[in-house]
């Protein structure tokens, strides 16, 4: 009777903790759901198949076609000045000149000692065939003609050393000299550069020696204008390899009305090849970049109908215009968060929300809050 009684209350313990414990899964299960945070916001994208040109990249410096700093050949007081700074000139201007007054005296007294070896000259050549002067007389006249006509080229050039005129057409940079000051030979007067065209000098490893030809179009940036691309050419291949580097020299020509491009700036050179290639391309905003490799979040349909992602491993390659050429771990078409990829982990809800249309180039300059 006792045996049975202790069964009894066995099987109603069993039952009893049964029902207790269907009641604490039950009450978890109910206060997961409640904790359960809500989907995240995002917006997506597909991933694209393009045409790409493939680009050679490279860094360089704007260069001057030509440029100066303008000086003077010799020593003297200036005694006017004939330009400010940052005008244009013409070639031949007259930009300074220098004290000539010595000069000129000097130049004045050669020119009457050729006046009068002028006259001594014709009268001899007058009396000459009278037999009045001996042709020694004569040769000794011409000579002494001639040798005043070259002193006096040699005092005018003197004096024109004395004025200093552009060699070449450009734009002046800040004036160095004032009037009533001692120059002396060889002091920098003022900076001249001719601006249009403008050349960018870079560099490129020489395997890429037998993609390159003169012509092909180049694309430039300068940090002065961060939003622009200036467009231009090829214009010169150096002959020769640099031994030290492995890199070869090259030349682009751009045009230059406005004069912004200034010769010294840092550039960033775009060689475009011509031939088309075929790449799969995403936003930059899409991709969360680590040094343990690049992924996204691709988008998947969960087991309740919503949508949910998954992190996608992926290889990048280069960036053009704010969108990335991947070359593994997505397909044409597939589905991605292109913002708002901070706040996710692999398997979390998220909800689609692309009333914001954005400008891949303008979002992949931005510093967007989702951290990419």
């Amino acid at each position: 009777m006792f045996a049975r009684v202790l069964v009894l209350l066995s099987i109603f313990g069993v039952a009893l903790g049964g029902v207790a414990y269907l009641k604490w899964r039950q009450m978890e299960e109910a206060m997961g759901q409640q904790m359960q945070p809500p989907p995240s916001t995002v917006s997506a994208t597909e991933v694209k198949e393009e045409s790409w040109r493939p680009t050679l990249n490279a860094v360089g410096s704007m260069v001057a076609v030509q440029g100066i700093e303008v000086s003077a050949e010799v020593s003297g007081m200036v005694n006017e000045v004939a330009f400010g700074s940052g005008e244009s000139v013409e070639e031949g201007q007259l930009l300074l000149r220098l004290d000539d007054e010595v000069d000129q005296a000097a130049l004045d007294a050669l020119r009457a000692d050729r006046q009068l070896a002028q006259i001594d000259f014709q009268r001899a050549r007058e009396l000459l065939p009278k037999k009045a002067v001996s042709k020694a007389d004569f040769d000794k006249a011409q000579a002494n003609l001639q040798a005043k006509d070259a002193q006096m080229a040699q005092q005018q050039a003197v004096l024109e050393q004395k004025r200093i005129h552009a060699p070449f057409t450009g734009v002046l940079g800040i004036r160095r000299v004032d009037p009533g000051q001692f120059l002396n030979a060889g002091e920098a007067i003022v900076s001249l550069n001719m601006l249009d065209p403008i050349y960018v000098d870079f560099a490129l490893a020489e395997r890429h020696i037998g993609r390159l030809e003169e012509g092909l179009p180049l694309r430039v940036k300068v940090d002065a204008y961060p939003d622009e691309v200036f467009e231009g050419e090829i214009g010169t291949i150096d002959t020769d390899v640099d031994a030290a580097t492995r890199t070869l020299r090259v030349r682009g020509v751009l045009r230059n009305d406005d004069k912004r491009l200034r010769p010294g700036m840092f550039a960033e050179v775009r060689v475009v090849r011509p031939e088309q290639e075929r790449v799969l391309t995403i936003p930059r905003t899409a991709v969360s970049f680590n040094s343990y490799g690049d992924f996204v979040y691709r988008l998947e349909e969960g087991e309740d109908g919503g949508l949910t992602v998954k992190r996608a491993q992926i290889e990048s390659g280069k960036t053009r215009n704010g969108r990335v050429a991947v070359s593994k771990g997505l397909q044409a078409g597939d589905r991605i968060v292109r913002t708002g990829l901070v706040k996710l982990r692999d398997g979390a809800a998220v909800r689609i929300d692309n009333t914001i249309v954005l400008d891949d180039g303008a979002a992949a300059n931005k510093d967007s809050s989702a951290g990419e």
